[in-house]
């Protein structure tokens, strides 16, 4: 492929990401706002349509990694926008219909998050053979820079848009913004590669596993991996205390919370348009330690954050954009990282591997610091968060190269 090649696909591929991740960061919060105005569900259910699109979806997504592994990625991709585009969609068409139920919210759920997983397994393989190497952290950091971005900007947009149109009529924006992202994957010029051929001996468990079997094969992601489980859960722990304990343990007033909530994503797109900089000047195997070391070391603030407006305030929010402003740039730098390590034959079924693992693990640490929380306290569940998180320092790979 050409320089000028790959590099106009690779702005209509960015194009279609961007498209795609402000569109559902635009509708981030419709779908339980819909289970409960317009359905009028009870609150065990809302929380009950969130474990089952990350549990089952990734039941439902498994067997797809090894047959995306052997297909092409693009056409792939392409039908994950349009699944996408059909389920959201559908909720608006029945709620005008007047026959939406709980269970098609479940459905739509569950149908969105393994379309995002099987785009996701074949996104990454697909760049992976459009960037050539030495611009793969350049464009890792690209995706990470406009992913913070739309989290920013995205669920604040979305909630007046939902407030003034209704949420159903919001996730309209959302399924366009599927189909915008559809149509532009399809315009990319150049032919991609062939995909890696099926063994003539292969067994359909080897295959389905093969993707976890890679990466504990390989030291440098097999500690990511762990880092990555230990990271994800406690951060997905942290969501809902972080608003008990704002809201009612420190009694901070709403808008110091939202406040807080938008800190962070300024932190993230900072993070991650300081990776490249520091990258040229540390080198990426440095960077992804420092930003693996940075990331893990604040949560303990928030736990030791009093409850004084103005200090608590601050801890809170100094704690937050920190632990996001390393993980903005650990990212992209593991992204690269994970994409140099793994091979064309297994890189779709090692993302799925991360993908999955991550939808069962997040659920069970969410669960875990709830039941903790509600025996002890916020603070306390919040600081064996801290604690816990602190042990993901081991997990980097602070021998291992950052090439294959």
């Amino acid at each position: 492929m050409t320089e000028v090649g790959w590099r106009t696909d690779f702005r209509r591929r960015w194009a279609a990401y961007a498209t795609s991740e402000f569109g559902s960061a635009l509708g981030y919060s419709a779908l339980p706002i819909v289970a409960v105005l317009v359905l009028g569900v009870a609150d065990f259910q809302v929380s009950l349509l969130t474990v089952l699109a990350g549990v089952v979806s990734a039941a439902v997504a498994l067997p797809l990694g090894p047959w995306i592994e052997h297909h092409r990625k693009l056409p792939v991709m392409v039908a994950a926008d349009l699944v996408r585009l059909a389920a959201v969609v559908s909720v608006p068409v029945a709620a005008l219909a007047g026959v939406l139920s709980y269970w098609q919210l479940c459905v739509v759920a569950v149908a969105q998050m393994a379309a995002r997983l099987a785009f996701d397994s074949a996104g990454v393989a697909q760049l992976r053979t459009l960037v050539p190497a030495p611009h793969r952290a350049e464009a890792n950091g690209r995706f990470e820079t406009t992913m913070w971005a739309a989290n920013a900007t995205g669920p604040p947009v979305g909630g007046v848009l939902i407030s003034w149109l209704g949420a159903t009529a919001t996730m309209v924006l959302d399924a366009v913004s599927f189909l915008a992202s559809a149509l532009m994957l399809r315009g990319l010029r150049d032919a991609e590669p062939a995909p890696p051929p099926r063994s003539a001996e292969h067994h359909w468990l080897r295959e389905i596993t093969g993707g976890w079997r890679y990466i504990f094969g390989h030291r440098g992601l097999a500690l990511l991996f762990w880092n990555s489980m230990v990271f994800g859960g406690c951060i997905m722990a942290l969501v809902p205390l972080l608003a008990v304990f704002v809201l009612r343990d420190l009694g901070l007033p709403a808008w110091q919370y939202g406040l807080i909530s938008g800190v962070s994503g300024v932190a993230g797109v900072l993070g991650s348009l300081l990776a490249g900089p520091i990258r040229r000047r540390l080198g990426e195997h440095r960077l992804l330690l420092l930003g693996g070391v940075g990331r893990n070391l604040w949560l303990g603030l928030i736990a030791l954050a009093p409850a004084a407006h103005t200090a608590g305030f601050v801890l809170v929010a100094a704690a937050e954009f920190l632990m996001v402003l390393f993980a903005g740039m650990f990212s992209p730098t593991f992204a690269t990282y994970r994409m140099s390590a793994t091979d064309d034959a297994h890189m779709s079924r090692v993302v799925m591997a991360w993908s999955i693992t991550n939808k069962v693990v997040q659920p069970l640490c969410i669960a875990a610091a709830g039941a903790l929380a509600a025996v002890t306290s916020a603070r306390t569940a919040i600081a064996v968060l801290a604690a816990i998180l602190l042990t993901g320092i081991l997990l980097l790979p602070w021998r291992a190269p950052v090439s294959p």
